[in-house]
């Protein structure tokens, strides 16, 4: 059976909980990626099979609530401390600010809080991204122990033991991520520590390495072309010859399995297949199981079809951006960070994740269609069931025939029992 975590109650729903629980009883498997549809009549929201709080996320949420639990002094007293956003949703992390944790960094890096002005009897927690060594040995060096509440996600942790292995094996660690992430920065830091590591963000940028694999490039090319990518002493003749890809779990888990097939490929092509396994480290078991569900279930939704699709998530979250970056290719999409971005049927207010900024899109939500409207609902990992619901209850809003929605639930009622 799967663990299941305490997380505060006012993080669930009476609706999407519910549907997702239903779901979970009639699916324990989880093989149906067919979307839940909850029929309203003149609306219908088709929701993903899977999205939300990951094992990762809910895990972390367990551990800094138990950190304010179990040390309500130091809670009142603000010497609790998070190194950076726990995870990216401003709703949870505000939640935490109000309960007495203070954040010591921004998610890229800059300091809030100095270092030097934490005390030996702090406690600071490490956040679900992960760390690097080098900050975990400079709090150590005040007398801190990060460890004692480490919400890293199991499945970050596991990339850095692969990297970890495949290096010891004299593989360059190839990594497929943001490079500027804080789990890509923590990836990094860990890797490095065994092996040499380059850093491609996308298919692209493996193009290029590949290039210089292959010898079509000298050593100057790569340089320029990653000159803030790779681990110190890098040599591109030598730590090219044998290599391994992992990524930052947040990423698009098809994307980094086309990368980790186009390298394996080109080691081919340089060193011959009879010697592949010699040059080429299989990592395939290192993709975060999560992060691919989210995003095959709502590949399945966008299958299903619907007008239009709401993506809600913090808006630095880069896992509910690959879930706006598939709906987008298929129809009108609206990446928002809670129901309070919906102003109204003649207008929304919602991210561009290309652009990094917040824009207002106008006449977005048709109300007086001859058939029943279907919006494409679903979150990133990060994203609280509760948000959704008040998304739900405020497009209902705009629709005074809409079924209740005790009658909408009737089905996954039924499921459940």
């Amino acid at each position: 059976m799967a663990r299941q975590f305490d997380v505060p109650v006012f993080y669930r729903s009476p609706i999407i909980s519910r549907v997702k629980e239903a779901r979970r009883v009639d699916d324990p498997r989880k093989r149906d990626l067919t979307p839940s549809v909850l029929d309203f009549g003149p609306v219908r929201f088709k929701i993903g099979r899977h999205f939300g709080f990951c094992y990762g996320v809910e895990n972390a949420i367990e551990i800094a609530y138990r950190a304010l639990e179990e040390n309500p002094e130091k809670a009142a007293a603000g010497r609790i401390f998070l190194l950076s956003e726990m995870i990216h949703n401003p709703q949870v992390n505000a939640d935490l600010e109000q309960r007495g944790i203070r954040f010591l960094r921004t998610t890229t890096g800059e300091q809030l809080i100095p270092f030097d002005e934490l005390n030996p009897d702090d406690l600071v927690i490490i956040p679900a991204f992960g760390t690097t060594l080098e900050i975990e040995a400079d709090l150590r060096e005040r007398g801190l122990e990060p460890q004692t509440y480490n919400t890293t996600c199991p499945f970050v942790e596991k990339v850095w033991k692969k990297s970890a292995q495949i290096g010891r094996q004299d593989y360059t660690v190839v990594v497929h991520g943001k490079r500027y992430h804080e789990e890509t920065r923590a990836t990094i830091s860990h890797a490095q520590a065994n092996a040499p590591v380059v850093v491609v963000l996308n298919m692209a940028e493996t193009e290029h390495l590949i290039r210089v694999i292959l010898g079509e490039e000298d050593a100057g090319f790569f340089f320029e072309h990653f000159a803030d990518r790779f681990s110190p002493g890098f040599d591109p003749e030598r730590d090219l010859q044998r290599i391994g890809v992992v990524n930052q779990t947040t990423m698009l888990a098809s994307e980094t399995a086309a990368i980790a097939e186009r390298l394996r490929q080109a080691m081919i092509t340089r060193f011959g297949e009879a010697d592949i396994n010699e040059h080429f480290a299989d990592t395939s078991d290192t993709l975060c199981y999560a992060t691919k569900e989210n995003q095959d279930a709502t590949i399945a939704v966008i299958q299903d079809g619907a007008d239009l699709a709401i993506v809600v998530g913090g808006y630095n979250s880069s896992n509910t951006s690959h879930l706006v970056d598939l709906c987008e290719e298929k129809m009108p999409t609206y990446f928002i960070s809670g129901a309070d971005r919906l102003v109204s049927p003649d207008e929304i207010r919602h991210f561009d994740w290309h652009t990094k900024s917040e824009k207002t899109s106008t006449n977005w939500l048709p109300t007086n269609m001859e058939r029943p409207l279907n919006i494409l609902l679903t979150a990133g990992a990060s994203c609280p069931d509760a948000l959704l619901d008040e998304v739900v209850q405020r497009v209902l809003r705009w629709f005074p025939g809409a079924h209740r929605v005790e009658d909408a639930l009737a089905p996954f009622a039924a499921e459940a029992g």
